[in-house]
């Protein structure tokens, strides 16, 4: 049994050799939960009609899963906006396949139309809420050259990983043993002059240029073959807790406004 484990384990390695992955499960559930609790009565009654009575954390990592199915492979290029080293925010290449600002720019528009089919918003309510998670990780702004940091060889404590990886999870772990809703209870403080400077931003392409930003600094401050220690979770941990509030405070705008009547 151990022998077949491993087996599986190696061929699916070899199958998604390179994954971008967002946000850990926590980030995503944080993130949701942040802006399931900044809905209005409204607002929350309408997703959860969408979702059958179930919350938006709930489907906080459902398109993780999803993009990589047949029926939502259509999806996997929608976590991310690859901009390598050579360009900037406002001249990267398009992805014909689409990204994650084109994604939400278009999901949300569904999402806020009343006139499209329940199954139609319901899928794009899922899918906003998970995309709004990626935009806020900062290797989802990352080096198309690197596969957004997967390329990106480091060390975590001595453990061969990589920039990607340690973003996704790991400082978000490190930095915190909280559970998501502790997570939400931590950072959720904000004074209403925080709150209008996250919100001074208001496009998933705005939003994105500000990651991107965020990005090249991580880049800058991360060579290859740096070994992660606990200086660089102390110097970093501030601006995961600030990117995950960041993503729910947006997210509960932009549902707020698609969804309150």
């Amino acid at each position: 049994m151990i022998g077949n484990h491993r087996i599986l384990t190696a061929m699916l390695s070899l199958s998604f050799p390179f994954a971008v992955l967002p946000w850990g499960q926590k980030g995503h559930d944080t993130v949701a939960y942040v802006a399931e609790c900044r809905l209005t009565p409204d607002a929350r009654a309408a997703a959860e009609d969408l979702l059958d009575g179930k919350s938006i954390v709930y489907y906080a990592n459902w398109l993780d899963n999803a993009s990589h199915t047949p029926e939502y492979a259509y999806s996997k290029t929608w976590h991310y906006k690859n901009i390598d080293a050579d360009e900037n925010f406002a001249n990267a290449k398009i992805n014909e396949n689409g990204d994650i600002v084109s994604a939400l720019d278009s999901r949300i528009s569904v999402l806020a139309d009343t006139t499209r089919s329940k199954e139609d918003r319901a899928l794009a309510l899922k899918m906003v809420v998970h995309l709004l998670g990626d935009l806020h990780q900062p290797l989802h702004l990352g080096h198309a050259s690197d596969l957004g940091g997967n390329r990106h060889e480091v060390r975590f404590f001595k453990n061969a990983t990589n920039l990607h990886s340690v973003w996704d999870s790991k400082l978000v772990e490190a930095g915190h043993k909280w559970s998501y809703t502790e997570w939400k209870e931590q950072i959720d403080r904000t004074t209403p002059e925080q709150e209008n400077d996250i919100l001074r931003l208001t496009t998933p392409a705005e939003w994105a240029e500000e990651t991107y930003g965020i990005a090249q600094e991580v880049y800058r401050h991360t060579p290859v073959d740096m070994n992660i220690e606990y200086t660089y979770i102390v110097e970093w941990t501030p601006v995961v807790e600030q990117q995950l509030l960041k993503g729910g405070v947006r997210l509960a705008k932009v549902l707020n406004d698609a969804l309150s009547e």
